[in-house]
């Protein structure tokens, strides 16, 4: 992804990035694509009725990270405050998701992925959080 770039040549920012919020906004958008992509091949399963809080975890995922990312790339200003709360909610979501996702892994692949693609992105997010302390 092109964020660091963009975010470096920001006027406020100077140059000077948070290398662990610019992980943090890529595997937000990464997760993002992989929590909708599960979300709808759970759809496309013969036992969809039992995927329904999968499919529930995958979208509430997805529109964290995707709400986080574009919080944590807005650099005109500060609202550090709220940045943190999205990451902070944004870990979670990623936690439950992944979670819900690996219960499913053995007999899905998509879900495997996305366990993976969430663990990712809650690892990062938990980077993040440390380097705004």
């Amino acid at each position: 992804m092109m964020a660091r770039a963009m975010i470096a040549t920001h006027p406020d920012v100077k140059g000077s990035v948070n290398d662990a919020l610019i992980r943090c906004i890529e595997d937000c958008y990464s997760c993002a694509q992989a929590c909708t992509a599960c979300a709808d091949a759970c759809l496309a399963e013969d036992m969809v009725a039992e995927l329904r809080q999968c499919i529930r975890l995958n979208l509430d995922c997805a529109d964290l990270c995707t709400a986080t990312g574009s919080i944590a790339t807005r650099r005109t200003g500060s609202n550090e405050a709220v940045i943190r709360l999205t990451v902070q909610a944004c870990t979670e979501a990623c936690r439950i998701c992944a979670e819900e996702c690996e219960r499913h892994a053995a007999m899905h692949e998509h879900c495997r992925i996305c366990a993976e693609s969430c663990r990712r992105c809650e690892t990062a997010c938990r980077e993040a959080l440390d380097s705004l302390a």
